[in-house]
């Protein structure tokens, strides 16, 4: 699971290859380190249909199965100490700290968001699988030079839930990337997963557009060789 990512070009850079017209970003500074429930460029369609670089929260909705799990868990721990437990009222205010990565795209959870309107790329630079055994977090780009690429990723609009305790419940966008079978070098660091990465035009025009039975074929992995580890044992890569 890919949980720490950088993204270190300049907006400009971002909007000539994503072809995004608007920007909403402001002064876009380099993000050596972007953790989840962060907020992060992403490139998506507006409403108008113009399509734009903004910042958006990193995590989308977490399955209702999930979250019901999690209250469950929550309440049995209360109930333990003897207070009583208004469930209902528990599980709307549960804590949802999103989900980063998206796998299983079969899931009824997911298929509201994969039409074109849901769509985003999420530009990046390089990314991060954690291995304890091989150093920490292990860093890969596509070169040593940490060209500019994206993730496919989706996104959803004034999402309303709560992240954390302490700051209640909150209606905000949001963003998830997908992830697929892993290729060499990632593999032997972290076997389960990868990013889904986009490296050409065609292909970001592809996902920002077509029908979801064209661009579902795009969720799998870069052949064995097309990245490379870039750093180890540190949480950033300027």
């Amino acid at each position: 699971m890919c949980n720490l990512y950088s993204q270190t070009k300049g907006q400009q850079a971002i909007r000539e290859l994503a072809r995004a017209a608007r920007d909403r970003t402001g002064n876009l500074a380099p993000l050596p380190g972007i953790f989840p429930d962060y907020a992060a460029p992403i490139v998506r369609t507006a409403e108008d249909g113009e399509r734009e670089l903004a910042m958006v929260r990193w995590g989308m909705p977490s399955s209702q199965f999930a979250l019901m799990e999690s209250a469950k868990k929550r309440a049995a721990k209360l109930e333990a100490k003897g207070q009583a437990v208004d469930f209902k009222e528990l599980l709307r205010l549960e804590p949802d700290a999103g989900t980063t990565n998206i796998r299983n795209t079969s899931s009824k959870h997911w298929q509201r968001w994969l039409g074109p309107a849901n769509r985003c790329i999420v530009p990046f630079t390089s990314f991060s699988e954690f291995n304890k055994s091989a150093g920490g977090d292990v860093w890969f780009a596509l070169s040593e030079e940490r060209p500019l690429a994206f993730f496919a990723g989706i996104w959803t609009a004034g999402w309303t839930s709560v992240r954390k305790i302490k700051t209640g419940v909150e209606t905000i966008d949001l963003f998830g990337f997908l992830t697929t079978e892993p290729t060499e070098p990632v593999a032997s660091i972290h076997p389960k997963a990868m990013p889904v990465i986009l490296t050409e035009p065609e292909e970001i025009e592809i996902w920002m557009t077509a029908p979801w039975e064209d661009a579902k074929v795009l969720q799998r992995p870069l052949p064995a060789g097309a990245l490379q580890m870039v750093a180890r044992g540190v949480k950033k890569d300027s």
